[in-house]
């Protein structure tokens, strides 16, 4: 079994993606946060709960519809669009609002949650996940320590975007399988 660290630069490196200097960088940001993630997810049984802005609205959709798709050969995981669950999630205007959801996922997901928001640091849609603190977070143009960070005008942000989705994935099917070890 592999470190995950060392599995991940050589997964990065075996990828022959035209640019992978970028993810090597951020190899360090992402291994502690992804492996918190998915501890959450398959030790402590939390339900994903994606939530993007709405620039964002379309990788969401990506996830949602490859997360657990027959070709990851793997069971399917409880990865959810968190505004299928509540369409109010652009009118959370305070505290109250926020106690009242949490109050609602609780009972929802009693093995609890965590929110992976991928967006804008100043979007509506940031509120919550940044209230949680278990969220993994997808930051653009905002910077905050336990999350990643990406540029509105990186010309390469979508692809950026899908090529850490795809180690993600990986580091996923990794873990599941018991392939690396995450301590």
């Amino acid at each position: 079994m592999q470190e995950i660290l060392n599995w991940t630069i050589n997964t990065i490196r075996k990828e022959n993606i035209v640019d992978s200097s970028w993810l090597e960088e951020q190899k360090f940001e992402w291994t502690p946060l992804v492996v918190k993630s998915l501890k959450s997810l398959l030790d402590e049984n939390c339900t994903v709960l994606i939530l993007t802005d709405d620039n964002r609205d379309w990788f969401g959709e990506y996830i949602l519809s490859n997360i657990n798709h027959i070709k990851n050969g793997r069971p399917n995981l409880p990865f959810y669009d968190f505004k299928s669950l509540y369409s109010n999630y652009k009118n959370i205007n305070s505290e109250e609002d926020i106690q009242l959801i949490i109050d609602m996922l609780n009972i929802s997901f009693p093995n609890g949650y965590i929110f992976w928001y991928i967006g804008k640091g100043e979007s509506k849609q940031s509120i919550l996940p940044k209230y949680h603190a278990n969220s993994f977070l997808w930051l653009i143009d905002e910077t905050l320590p336990g999350s990643l960070t990406f540029n509105e005008n990186d010309p390469t942000l979508d692809i950026k975007l899908l090529q850490m989705y795809k180690l993600f994935n990986k580091t996923l099917n990794a873990i599941l399988f018991a392939e690396v070890t995450t301590d």
